[in-house]
């Protein structure tokens, strides 16, 4: 009875009565607390005179005795006198006549022994109060449990009202259907037990009730100002209510109420209810007396004045609504708040639907809201409620199901009579009386919302349901949640968490976002009437109660502008995470200080304007200076070019665009304002000398740039050629030990540095005497360009010219000569990219071979065609249309890509030229089908550098290729063994032609040779009588088929005879090595196992399938005396195995070292042509070692062989 509106008017009255003494106020109630009335609308005391209370008139209600008795279910409490119960009476579970010790009783037993107690007593009807709707249900399954056969269902009663006993259980609480609820007033014959909640307290009176069952405990509507939700927990009642339920037991005859709780608790329980004011929101109470200027409610005169925590939090729900302003004072939507009837959320979605253009669907919503739902759902027939129900749902939204519903409705009302429509409301479960207040209030709404002037007509197109939850969403902000996938449930505003509703159609969809009607604590925070939304439609909203957060500022150059991530929060909801914003909107002054440093100091944007263009070459050439001059206080640091901007543009400049449109008025009248100069660049200009680091690198008819970095542990530090791949192979390493000038002073300490102590201390102090020898040094544009000599050489010329002090090359530690100090050798393809980076040029040269060699044919290309097609004399020669198709019978075509050519000793120039015919070719038999096979071609390559390709033919294993090569050392090496394969091949004669010759002795000598067979035998005795035949010639040079076929003919006439020489050869080598091998097997010493493993290496060197082609001719016929030597060394280890020993180490260190040398020189021809012969000398060596006896025919010994591996 103490509601919120019955307390304002209390108050609003007693603030009226002063100003209008004729006005009577009269208060009636059977609760509330009559002497706190009375004094508060009494007379205040003054002059003198004490207050008088207001008159207090009780009248004593029509009631019989009620006998109350207690029950409690806890154990160990007395019952209401403590004595043995009466006859018929069961003994009270806790008092004497009970058993200690007993467990507590739960509360649907306590009912259904209470029951039993009562209907002891004699006839009557018992009303049982519970406190929800979930314990009505458990009581009534109890009782029916208990009762068994005499119990009797709601509405069945007189169908079994002939089973003596009978007791027809009714339950009553607000979301029973009409028809349910009116049950209770029904005439009845049987006894009836009526369980219901505080709604027959005092809301209505249900007749026939003899006897009162109270549990003592009631749903309390409670507001937490903390979580700003309604909760609804279970708490005990005032006395005031038990006294109040126990009376309903006395109306018609003495009555008995049990109470199932002890005397104890009543007496401890507070007097009368709590009013609503005290806990509940106060927004619409504090809303409607700003509006009729009733002045703050923290002092106005209520009864009982509410908590400032309620107050604040009122206030604050109104400024979340846009109702009041910072001030607390109404703004124009709080007054358009205060005329409309309804909740304040409620009112601000109307205003906020007004608006958008959905003023019309949001209106049905919100009556609809404002309403108890029309929808019914029997307990008998919820399965098929929920099916009638079903056809309204919306997958998305609970709220546009009602507004589905209302469309329904009217449609049918349209269509029905008041009759029909009445009948198809009860067949589908749709409260009439509700659907009429619901319009009643809808019709209400509409005529106020014309009086506020809200524009009802439509946006636009139709509302779509985005607009109409975006209007909903406005009355609801602090009811939104999102979905805590780990937690399974929503986190909710100010740290709450809550689940949807079960009823609700998207209890089971669980939706990312949410927002809800209410918000309600039963077992646990339940959302009702809920729908899915976007998280960004609160931000324009709630623009007033929103936090945002910003994390460290970053650069965008894509924007032009300093940004941050923003991070909106709405009561610690993160509706937007983490947003890029400018950081001008949060702190100006650091987006400009930013904007300065990172696009115009270190060019991270996007723009064309000319000056910065312009500055940045300027600043990467004084940039290139300072790293040339290896200095860092030449250029101008960051700090002074910030300071030059920040001189010159204005402070509104935080971002790119706000520079494009500034720069776009000033370069008209200051073009050169933002310009560098070179003395802001390069104060300290006038100390450089510009020669002393060149910007090209020159060696023969080659200029290739250079650069310079200054980073002191980087990799790129020092100076770096810049190659690109199709010279790579035509750059020799000569001079570039040389550096550049600016560094010679430096690159003389240094060396001076990495010599050993004996030496360098004999060059101290080590800058002063590198002065002196820099002086001694030949001139470095003289010396560089050819490495004539190499710097090393020429420093130890000048020392020993110094200081007498004898130094070679070898001395120097260069690989302890700071990095920067040699040269760095970079490789660029035709883009530009980079192939490869090292500070050895020759080993680049090695890795990049393929690249390098793919590079020279793609360049010189046409050169390869147009030189094919030119005679000695320069004249034009018609192709054979052959070639078109890949070459003449005989010669197969390859599948070539690039190409040289030229005419013998000259070079043909051939750039850009496109080639569809044959340029290279592989799978050759015979000479290909061109007029020559020029010697070099040549072509202009990436910037205009001369790239020189030298044509050969290649071995491809049976056949030969025509293919370009990158070196003439390597061309002269191929070409010559191609030749001598195609030479091979036109002079070959049959297998059977050969062996013929041969006795039967030596065919069975060389059957055992190692190779396969005969016939690989017999081609490689053919092969090696190429060689043999062709010894003195020098076959790299025959370049055209003239040549070719005269030096074929030479051949043919003594090509059969050497054939069977070499055989008869092989035959000798084949018999020393069976000798040798019966030597290695009858050799059993242990003590000679080092000595067998390295004779049988050596065996294995020198006789092996392939070894007559492999092997020099000229060495061929020393074979079977290097085997009979191993043989000789055998005998002779036995003898004096120590002697043995020491040879051996000997020619092993040589042989190491030879092996060595051949494997750093795979790719360079020139040297591994060098080092080949030294291989036989090491075979003299042993042979003079251990079998002196057979002679060697040139004078060789340990000293001769370290000298010839030196010199190569």
């Amino acid at each position: 009875e103490r509601s919120l509106n019955i307390d304002f008017l209390m108050g609003y009255l007693h603030q009226l009565l002063p100003q209008r003494p004729d006005l009577k106020v009269i208060v009636t109630s059977a609760t509330i607390d009559s002497e706190r009335f009375a004094a508060y609308f009494g007379t205040p005391a003054g002059s003198g005179k004490p207050a008088k209370p207001a008159p207090v008139i009780e009248v004593s209600g029509r009631t019989y005795p009620v006998e109350i008795r207690y029950r409690p279910l806890v154990p160990d409490t007395e019952d209401d006198d403590g004595a043995a119960p009466s006859p018929g009476k069961p003994a009270s579970r806790s008092g004497p006549a009970g058993k200690a010790g007993e467990e507590e009783t739960d509360q649907p037993t306590g009912i259904c022994q209470a029951a039993d107690e009562l209907m002891a007593e004699g006839p009557g009807d018992i009303l049982v109060f519970c406190s929800g709707e979930r314990e009505i249900r458990d009581a009534t399954d109890a009782l029916a449990s208990h009762l068994g056969q005499r119990y009797v269902s709601p509405g069945a009663a007189r169908a079994s009202a002939h089973a003596g006993g009978a007791v027809e259980v009714i339950p009553l609480y607000a979301r029973l259907s009409a028809a349910e609820q009116h049950r209770v007033f029904q005439p009845h014959t049987t006894r009836r037990i009526v369980i219901a909640t505080n709604v027959a307290e005092t809301s209505l009176t249900v007749p026939g009730i003899h006897y009162v069952i109270d549990t003592g405990t009631a749903r309390i509507s409670r507001y937490s100002t903390r979580t700003k939700v309604q909760r609804l927990p279970i708490e005990p009642i005032s006395q005031a209510s038990a006294n109040q339920r126990a009376g309903r037991s006395g109306r018609v005859a003495d009555g008995i109420c049990i109470r199932l709780y002890s005397k104890a608790d009543f007496e401890s329980r507070p007097e009368y209810t709590e009013p609503e004011i005290l806990r509940t929101s106060l927004a619409s109470v504090i809303l409607q007396m700003a509006a009729i200027g009733l002045g703050d409610v923290a002092t106005f005169d209520f009864l009982d004045s509410p908590d400032s925590r309620a107050i604040k939090d009122g206030v604050q729900l109104l400024a979340e609504l846009g109702a009041v302003d910072e001030e607390n004072r109404l703004t124009k939507t709080g007054r358009a708040l205060a005329q409309l009837p309804i909740d304040p959320r409620m009112g601000r979605m109307i205003v906020e639907a007004a608006r958008l253009g959905c003023l019309r669907e949001v209106m049905v919503i919100v009556a609809g809201l404002s309403v108890q739902d029309v929808r019914e759902r029997p307990a008998e027939a919820q399965q098929a409620a929920d099916e009638k129900h079903r056809r309204f749902a919306d997958p998305h939204s609970d709220f546009l199901a009602l507004l589905n519903l209302w469309g329904y409705l009217g449609e049918k009302q349209r269509e029905l009579s008041g009759s029909a429509f009445r009948r198809l409301c009860k067949a589908e479960y749709l409260h009439f009386l509700r659907i009429r207040e619901w319009q009643d209030v809808h019709s209400q709404l509409r005529q106020m919302a014309k009086q506020l002037g809200l524009s009802w007509s439509h946006r636009g197109d139709e509302p779509d349901a985005d607009r109409i939850h975006q209007a909903l969403l406005s009355g609801l902000l602090s009811h939104i949640g999102s979905w805590d996938e780990r937690k399974r449930e929503y986190s909710g505003a100010r740290g709450t968490k809550f689940v949807i509703f079960p009823g609700s159609h998207l209890a089971k969809k669980k939706p990312e976002w949410v927002m809800a009607a209410e918000l309600v604590e039963t077992s646990r925070l339940f959302a009702r009437t809920v729908a899915r939304i976007k998280p960004e439609w609160a931000e324009p909203l709630a623009e007033h109660v929103l936090k945002r957060t910003y994390a460290e500022p970053y650069w965008s150059s894509k924007q032009g502008a300093a940004m941050v991530k923003e991070k909106v929060l709405l009561y610690g909801l993160p509706i937007v995470a983490a947003r890029p914003v400018p950081l001008g909107r949060v702190d100006p002054e650091l987006a400009r200080e930013m904007f300065i440093s990172r696009a115009l100091v270190e060019g991270d944007w996007r723009t064309h304007h000319a000056f910065f263009a312009e500055n940045a070459e300027l600043l990467a050439e004084a940039e290139s200076v300072q790293a040339r001059e290896r200095r860092r206080d030449l250029l101008i640091d960051e700090d002074g070019l910030f300071d030059f901007y920040d001189e010159r543009i204005p402070e509104s400049v935080t971002t790119a665009r706000h520079f494009d449109s500034w720069w776009k008025k000033t370069r008209r009248e200051q073009p050169d304002l933002l310009t560098f100069t070179e003395e802001l660049l390069l104060p300290r200009a006038e100390e450089l000398d510009a020669g002393a680091f060149p910007d090209t690198w020159r060696q023969g008819d080659l200029t290739l740039p250079l650069t310079y970095q200054f980073a002191p542990g980087s990799e790129q530090d020092g100076v770096c050629v810049h190659i690109p791949v199709a010279v790579l192979a035509q750059v020799r390493p000569d001079g570039f030990d040389w550096l550049v000038p600016g560094l010679i002073d430096e690159l003389t300490v240094a060396t001076i540095r990495a010599l050993p102590k004996r030496l360098r201390t004999q060059l101290v102090p080590a800058p002063d005497t590198a002065a002196q020898i820099t002086g001694r040094l030949p001139e470095w544009a003289e010396a560089a360009p050819t490495g004539d000599p190499p710097f090393l050489s020429a420093f130890a010329d000048a020392a020993r010219e110094l200081r007498e002090v004898e130094i070679t090359p070898e001395d120097v530690a260069v690989d302890k000569l700071p990095a920067h100090l040699r040269m760095l050798f970079q490789v660029h393809d035709d883009r530009g990219q980079v192939l490869g980076t090292s500070r050895e040029l020759v080993l680049l040269q090695r890795q990049l071979a393929r690249e390098s060699a793919a590079a020279v044919r793609a360049a010189v290309r046409g050169a390869v065609r147009a030189a094919t097609d030119t005679t000695d004399d320069g004249a034009a020669r018609p192709r054979d249309p052959r070639a078109q198709a890949g070459g003449r019978a005989g010669a197969h075509s390859g599948g070539g890509s690039g190409a040289s050519g030229g005419a013998p000793g000259a070079s043909a120039t051939g750039a850009g030229v496109t080639t569809p015919g044959m340029v290279e070719v592989g799978g050759l038999t015979d000479w290909p089908e061109l007029a020559q096979i020029p010697s070099t071609v040549t072509s202009t390559g990436p910037g205009g550098l001369e790239v020189r390709g030298y044509p050969a033919l290649v071995s491809e294993g049976k056949t030969v290729g025509l293919r370009v090569l990158t070196d003439a050392a390597r061309q002269a090496v191929e070409h010559r063994q191609g030749v001598a394969q195609l030479l091979t091949g036109r002079l070959a004669l049959a297998t059977s032609r050969i062996t013929s010759r041969w006795s039967g002795t030596q065919s069975l000598t060389l059957a055992a040779s190692p190779y396969r067979n005969t016939e690989v035998l017999v081609t490689d005795l053919q092969a090696a009588a190429v060689a043999s035949l062709t010894t003195g010639s020098d076959l790299a040079k025959v370049r055209t088929r003239e040549a070719f076929e005269d030096l074929a003919t030479n051949l043919r006439d003594s090509f059969e005879d050497e054939v069977q020489r070499l055989a008869d050869l092989a035959a000798k080598i084949q018999t020393a090595s069976r000798e040798l091998d019966q030597v290695i097997k009858d050799t059993t010493s242990m003590a000679l196992l080092n000595v067998l493993t390295d004779v049988r290496d050596q065996h294995a060197q020198l006789v092996y399938a392939g070894y007559l082609t492999a092997t020099p001719p000229e060495q061929l016929v020393h074979l079977p005396r290097y085997l009979r030597a191993a043989a000789w060394r055998l005998e002779k280890a036995v003898a004096n195995p120590h002697r043995d020993a020491d040879l051996a180490w000997k020619v092993g260190e040589l042989a190491d070292a030879w092996w060595s040398a051949m494997r750093s020189a795979e790719h360079e021809p020139i040297r591994t042509a060098r080092l080949a012969p030294i291989r036989w000398q090491l075979e003299e060596l042993r042979v003079s070692f251990f079998a002196q006896q057979l002679g060697t025919p040139v004078t060789v010994s340990e000293k001769r062989v370290r000298k010839a591996l030196a010199d190569a």
